[in-house]
């Protein structure tokens, strides 16, 4: 994979230009004709195995439906032509035909004559990305999302603390590609302080970490592009290097943190375009990265030119350590500066507050501005005021998060233990949730079943970068009440002993019976 040289001048907080994009500008061109093609093989990994079922078609088809709706199968690419997945399945051509015919039949295909079968969604079906942000019915509690409420008094008085800054404001145009320059200048004094010297012009204000995300996953990578991920990770994450038709090289993470020999390994043997990593309270498996570790992956990947995403979304929730320094402050004096850091608000504050950030070299910031321009031009001006206002309060929010958090995490922990006492997990130094193993792989039919009685919880095939891994999973996050957390352990314990669905753990389209 060609790789751009940076620029000579770049340094720790240097402006090193993005990766060249001249080779990508071919690769991105030649893949605009092959990468809305799902291989035969590629979909048959994701598929369980047919020997056994019966009838098989009607569980490939289910099988198929329930990935278009997680977006685990893009929309509109070309399903593998009836003959090449039948081989790559070992069964009939006639099976293959039945499940392409039941798909199109629910609305998740559709056929042209001489182009194939590809991949559409149902009318009035909703992705489930889009749903789980939705939230739980009134009655469910709802374990699905990590993200914490913002107490009602901290709006009010932020409202009343910024309206008079926004009357001055409504005087201008109020675009504001960069961010406000005095939200910029904030988060650029908040890395200073936590040990990063860090310029105003290396800071781009965005609508949330996933937006920052996004913007730099559309600058520095082309569709075909290998990307490195920890396995599990942040689905929505994952899910936005799908869409953008990225190839995915995993790396473990285990209740005892990161494989650095694995990860020096892969980037050294994939040389990927780009790395996305976790290393502050993982999520969803809460692990902290030693310095150590941090060192040598900057140092592997200097060595490999591979870009380092490094998402601190939850850097600030230590509960049990002090909180770490910014992952770039380890960076050797002199080194190419292809670093980029993101972050938020969601986790600290308030997810309906959408403010988050990246910081990079600047004449990257500069580019990733331009490209930010040309989806929503700027964000929420009071947005930005409001953020400024709870960022640099005297007395922050943090202290008093972080304490109710320790209280939640115990609560949950004892109610695991009360109720369903054959689980393990690792009590995380910080985060928002618990990675919990039940022993057995029957996560997604739990969840189903948890559903049924007032809970909504993710599987831990949700943050899986391959499918069929982590059914023995749950991510329990502690971000609700403790009364209100051990009420739904011991819902989930009720929902166990009830006994599960007899059927497969993958969650079914509603088409099909």
């Amino acid at each position: 994979m060609a790789q751009a040289n940076p620029s000579p001048s770049a340094g720790r907080t240097g402006d090193a230009g993005p990766a060249g994009r001249t080779g990508h500008a071919g690769r991105a061109g030649h893949a605009s004709r092959t990468d809305r093609v799902l291989g035969s093989r590629q979909l048959a990994a994701m598929l369980p195995d047919p020997t056994g079922m019966r009838p098989a078609y009607r569980h490939l088809a289910q099988a198929i439906g329930a990935l278009i709706l997680d977006g685990r199968v893009a929309l509109h690419v070309r399903l593998p032509a009836e003959r090449e997945l039948a081989a790559a399945l070992n069964i009939s051509r006639a099976t293959v035909t039945a499940v392409y015919d039941l798909l199109r039949e629910g609305g998740y295909a559709r056929s042209r004559q001489g182009s194939g079968t590809w991949t559409t969604l149902p009318e009035g079906r909703t992705p489930s990305g889009v749903k789980r942000l939705l939230g739980a019915s009134e009655t469910a509690i709802d374990l699905a999302r990590a993200a914490p409420a913002l107490p009602e008094r901290t709006l009010a008085d932020a409202l009343a603390e910024v309206s008079p800054q926004l009357a001055e404001h409504v005087h201008t145009p109020g675009y504001h590609p960069y961010g406000l320059p005095e939200l910029r200048a904030a988060i650029a004094e908040r890395f200073t302080r936590r040990g990063l010297p860090t310029r105003p012009e290396q800071i781009l204000v965005t609508a949330g970490a996933q937006h920052a995300l996004t913007l730099v996953l559309g600058l520095l990578c082309g569709p075909g592009d290998r990307v490195l991920v920890e396995n599990p990770s942040y689905p929505n994450a994952l899910d936005a290097m799908r869409r953008a038709r990225l190839r995915t090289v995993s790396v473990p993470v285990t209740d005892t943190g990161w494989d650095i020999e694995i990860i020096e390994s892969t980037l050294r043997q994939t040389v990927p375009q780009l790395a996305y990593l976790i290393p502050d309270f993982h999520n969803p498996t809460g692990c902290l990265m030693p310095e150590r570790e941090r060192v040598r992956t900057l140092r592997a990947a200097e060595r490999s030119g591979t870009w380092l995403v490094i998402d601190e979304t939850l850097a600030d929730l230590a509960l049990d350590v002090p909180a770490p320094p910014p992952f770039a402050s380890h960076a050797a004096p002199g080194a190419t500066g292809r670093l980029v850091t993101i972050g938020s608000m969601s986790k600290t504050h308030w997810a309906g507050l959408r403010i988050g950030w990246l910081r990079a070299p600047a004449r990257l910031v500069t580019e990733l501005a331009g490209q930010r321009v040309a989806t929503d031009m700027g964000g929420s001006v009071l947005d930005q005021l409001l953020a400024l206002h709870l960022l640099t309060r005297p007395r922050g929010l943090l202290p008093a998060r972080l304490e109710q958090l320790r209280g939640q995490r115990a609560a949950l922990a004892a109610a695991l233990t009360e109720h369903l006492p054959q689980w393990a997990w690792e009590l995380p130094p910080g985060g928002l949730s618990l990675w919990v193993d039940l022993g057995e792989p029957i996560a997604s039919a739990l969840a189903e079943r948890a559903l049924e009685h007032g809970v909504r919880i993710e599987s831990g095939a949700y943050f899986a970068t391959d499918p069929g891994i982590f059914e023995h999973r749950l991510r329990i996050p502690y971000t609700t009440p403790p009364d209100t957390l051990r009420e739904a352990v011991h819902r989930i314990a009720t929902a166990r002993t009830a006994g599960l669905p007899s059927s497969s753990a993958i969650r079914r389209p509603h088409w099909i019976a």
